[in-house]
Parts: C-alpha cells; structure tokens; sequence
C-alpha cells in the first residue's frame, strides 16, 4: 500500500508536467533571434551577459566590434 501512496503524487506531476506549454521556448527564441539580427544590423555581436531571467533582452548585450572611437583619425 505504501508504494501506491508514493506513486500518486509522482504520477501526478508528471502528468502536469506533460501538460506545461512549449511555446515559451520558442518565443524565447523567437526574440533572441530578432535581437541578433538588430545588433548585426549596427554591426554587433550578440553577446552574453551571465545571468539567466527568461528574457533574451536582459541576457546579451550588443557589443559593436568596429568603428566606434571618440578619437580623432587625423593623426
């Protein structure tokens, strides 16, 4: 009877887990996409910054690799 007890709740959670939606994932990545393409269009580089939110925004900065100086080229 004890087994029975435990399996339940087990059994439970798996079935709400099986039923979790999927689509954040891919919206996640949807943005993360869109995101790169914005920083490769001011001639960027996606860029990771460490933490972890859940929001592709917070998580990488656009790093600009070239042509970005307050130094005068005149010499």
């Amino acid at each position: 009877m004890r087994p029975l007890i435990l399996a339940a709740p087990a059994a439970l959670l798996l079935a709400a887990a099986a039923c979790a939606p999927t689509t954040a994932s891919n919206r996640y990545a949807e943005e993360l996409r869109q995101l790169a393409a914005d920083c490769d269009a001011r001639g960027g580089i996606l860029s990771p910054t460490g933490q972890r939110t859940g929001q592709p925004q917070t998580e990488n900065v656009c790093r600009i690799t070239g042509g970005a100086t307050r130094l005068p080229s005149d010499g």
